[in-house]
């Protein structure tokens, strides 16, 4: 009965199957913990040549469904990564990365708090500002904007609005001159340009016996900045500390101190560990605050996509399942035959395991390989597509970024290879069961 060729573990020779048998015989009998049958079997098995070339069609579209599950997750996250950190780097060139400010909106003591902020070890830079509301009139428009009043000297090592300047310069922002520098959105609402003069109209007001009359001073435009997003190229202008402070009559007072960090990412840790040192009346407030409706959004967004994305890989672990239950089926005289040498239930379900672990460890291997590599070749890979079939994806006129970055990440990239390798593991474990439940003289009654 062993000498049948319907009862060999493979599509080998009468002679070959004889060998096969003996060996298993003594591997199984031989009394260790870890029983390197099954794992020879198992291998076997995946690489055989199957009699049912569907059942090494289905698990060749398993391994691929999960390789490409596993690349789409690792590509898209590291498309939405790089998406984050570009927005993220827009935000820190036109505002700071950590922030003090007064309750009320009024700092007079700011130079003693300037000097302790400057004495903390992870403040690389910091710098007063006053910060205010106003409206800009340039012929017949009006746009409010937000004002804000800068040392230039002391900006540059604070953000990267001096290297945003499209035109201009940010170190006309002299004193006593009332220069001005608009986002270019701002400007070009405003119709203003170089040199043309605009009224800048502030909320407080000066009492005169008609009543209360707005502020009004005109400002010089010395130069015009561009960020990339609209929250600040629409409506922020900038203006020398010196003019804001005489603008917003706050005498030598200011609205809050500028800070950047040696550690952008430390900054929710150095708010909190500032703010134990401040007065009740000083608030520390840093940039993942600042914007937590937005990175909150980004967030929820990454989370959904790995969910839907993720099915992808539940659908190549249910074709692992459909690849082993027919496996178990067309095997069933071979697992008799393990059963009569002294293999068992256990030992089947894990012959059985081992097999659709190589399938989804070699899908996941191949797809995280895939994905690393594409991620970091996505500025070639997408021109070259783009080229290919003459689109384009992200258009220069209506998207601030009109390139798709990519920021790989390999702890992601660990953890996504991780949760594949674990579904495939959990898909094995069903077929494996029925396999070890299989009553030998049941399956060898017709053989």
């Amino acid at each position: 009965m062993f000498d049948s060729p319907t009862v060999s573990l493979s599509t080998v020779s009468l002679h070959e199957g004889d060998a096969l048998w003996h060996t298993c015989a003594r591997l199984i009998r031989r009394p260790t913990i870890l029983q390197p049958y099954e794992l020879f079997i198992g291998l076997r098995y995946t690489r055989a040549k199957r009699r049912n070339h569907f059942i090494s069609f289905i698990s060749l579209i398993s391994m691929l469904g999960m390789a490409l599950g596993v690349m789409a997750l690792i590509v898209v996250l590291s498309v939405m990564n790089g998406f984050q950190k570009e927005i993220r780097d827009r935000m820190l060139g036109a505002t700071p990365q950590l922030e003090v400010v007064a309750d009320g909106g009024r700092m007079n003591d700011w130079q003693t708090v300037l000097a302790h902020i400057a004495r903390q070890p992870q403040i690389q830079a910091s710098a007063p500002y006053v910060a205010g509301q106003g409206m800009l009139s340039f012929g017949q428009s009006v746009q409010g904007v937000m004002v804000r009043g800068i040392d230039p000297a002391l900006e540059t090592a604070i953000t990267d609005l001096p290297n945003k300047i499209k035109s201009g310069s940010l170190a006309d922002l002299r004193s006593t001159e009332f220069g001005i520098v608009l986002g270019s959105d701002l400007a070009r609402a405003l119709g203003a340009r170089i040199s043309d003069k605009v009224m800048l109209i502030a909320p407080q007001g000066s009492i005169t016996p008609a009543g209360m009359v707005p502020r009004l001073k005109q400002f010089r435009v010395v130069g015009i900045f561009e960020i990339g997003m609209a929250p600040y190229d629409n409506t922020l202008a900038l203006i020398n500390i010196n003019d804001a402070q005489k603008l917003f009559q706050l005498g030598d007072a200011v609205t809050g101190i500028s800070t950047k960090l040696r550690d952008i990412d430390a900054a929710p840790r150095v708010a909190r560990e500032l703010q134990q040192q401040l007065p009740p009346d000083l608030y520390a407030n840093d940039w993942t605050h600042q914007n937590s409706n937005y990175f909150r959004a980004v967030q929820t967004e990454k989370k959904m996509m790995f969910i839907i994305l993720s099915l992808i890989v539940a659908v190549a672990a249910f074709n692992i399942v459909s690849t082993l239950v027919m496996a178990v089926t067309d095997k069933q005289a071979d697992i008799a035959i393990l059963r009569t040498l002294g293999a068992s239930p256990r030992s089947i379900m894990k012959i059985f395991i081992v097999q659709g672990v190589v399938i989804g460890l070699i899908g996941t291997l191949l797809g995280g390989i895939g994905g690393i590599a594409l991620a970091l070749n996505l500025d070639v890979v997408v021109p070259f597509i783009e080229h290919l079939f003459g689109v384009q994806f992200l258009a220069k006129d209506v998207y601030y970024i009109s390139e798709l970055p990519s920021d790989l990440r390999y702890h992601e990239v660990l953890l996504v290879t991780g949760i594949s390798f674990l579904i495939s593991l959990l898909a094995t474990l069903y077929p494996s069961y029925r396999a070890a439940q299989t009553q030998p003289a049941e399956a060898l009654r017709y053989e």
